[in-house]
């Protein structure tokens, strides 16, 4: 399992720890502080990443209330045993299943039936949660400034045919668990994929988490 880097969780806290104290606090004096740990939290990023501060802070500034983690869905479709992914044109062409943030007023199956619609032309019913995953513990790259959890479906092919959105999304298509493209490790992982197989080959099985 990978290990979170210790500045990476100390940033992560910091900035929970000024965004919750910001929505509670009433007097000016403790927003003050609180918007300087923010800024502490964004330095600390800032050292260790491409980013700039004032870009972490604009990206913090677009959440608001008790920190949580942000949610990603992803979308696990098979067809005669392969499993569907689409290429990321934002990521040199590597694959993954389809998915993305889930959206404000959502359900979870909403999300990723979207999800999959928008990325592949697939319209799908999710069946099954098959994991809930602690992004940072998965082995993805590269990490991000906010804590992610992943939750993927099993999603039943109702209609459609493939497509790609154009964009984002530069192809798509349908592999065998031994002849996967190069994957977009951002998004999903082999040992992912290896897991989504032994779920269709094991359908009582339990969904993974952690």
């Amino acid at each position: 399992m990978k290990k979170t880097p210790e500045w990476l969780r100390w940033a992560r806290e910091l900035q929970a720890l000024g965004q919750t104290g910001l929505h509670f606090a009433e007097i000016s004096y403790d927003r003050e502080r609180y918007q300087r740990v923010e800024q502490i939290a964004a330095e600390i990023l800032a050292a260790h990443t491409s980013l700039g501060v004032e870009e972490i802070l604009s990206l913090n500034r677009r959440e608001f209330g008790y920190a949580t983690p942000k949610v990603d869905v992803r979308g696990v479709v098979f067809r005669e045993g392969r499993i569907l992914l689409v290429q990321e044109a934002m990521d040199a062409g590597r694959w993954t299943v389809p998915g993305g943030w889930a959206d404000v007023n959502e359900s979870p199956s909403e999300a990723v039936e979207r999800e999959v619609l928008e990325e592949s032309g697939l319209r799908t019913k999710a069946t099954k949660l098959l994991s809930v995953y602690d992004r940072e513990r998965q082995g993805h790259e590269p990490s991000f400034p906010y804590h992610v959890y992943k939750v993927a479906f099993h999603c039943e092919w109702l209609s459609g045919s493939l497509r790609s959105d154009g964009s984002e999304i530069a192809g798509a298509g349908f592999f065998t668990e031994q002849d996967l493209p190069e994957l977009s490790v951002s998004r999903v992982t082999r040992a992912q994929i290896q897991r989504f197989f032994l779920h269709l080959r094991e359908p009582e099985r339990p969904a993974d988490f952690d």
